[in-house]
């Protein structure tokens, strides 16, 4: 006897398991900004050190922020943007420079 009939002797009825519905958490675009202060190679280390980008792909952003204003360092769960967006705010602080870092709805 098959897990389904076995189910349909009980009263007849066939009972799914339940699946929870788990709504995927809201994302947040992490976005730098361009100043006319900060170095390019500086942006390019706060896009390895805390976004985890290849050199390659860092050099790519930094010209996107410096060409267009503004750059997507990543997509992210809102309480990792807000982290990712304070770790840039105080590295470029602590570094005497004044780079942007800003969130944003996906």
């Amino acid at each position: 006897m098959s897990e389904d009939q076995e189910h349909k002797h009980n009263d007849g009825l066939l009972v799914a398991p339940a699946k929870p519905k788990l709504k995927k958490p809201n994302q947040y675009r992490v976005l730098l900004v361009n100043d006319d202060y900060t170095t390019m190679e500086f942006v390019v280390m706060v896009l390895e050190s805390i976004f985890k980008k290849t050199r390659e792909e860092a050099v790519q952003i930094m010209l996107h922020v410096h060409q267009k204003g503004k750059g997507l360092c990543g997509i992210f769960p809102r309480e990792i943007a807000e982290s990712k967006v304070q770790q840039v705010l105080e590295v470029a602080k602590d570094n005497e420079h004044p780079l942007q870092c800003t969130l944003e709805p996906e």
